[in-house]
């Protein structure tokens, strides 16, 4: 298995982002979560199993 942490700042158009995120990382098998923080950025943490091919 193999964790990234992701911090995104800035400027998010639509109100979807962590939805879409979620969606999106579940139809290629990584589970994880997405939160909004205090400061206005969005945190993400992603966990998939690591495949040989992959760019992580």
């Amino acid at each position: 298995m193999i964790r990234r942490r992701v911090l995104v700042s800035g400027d998010v158009q639509g109100v979807f982002f962590r939805d879409t995120c979620r969606r999106v990382a579940g139809q290629q098998g990584v589970a994880g979560w997405v939160r909004n923080l205090p400061d206005g950025r969005v945190e993400a943490v992603f966990e998939a199993k690591r495949r040989a091919s992959s760019i992580w």
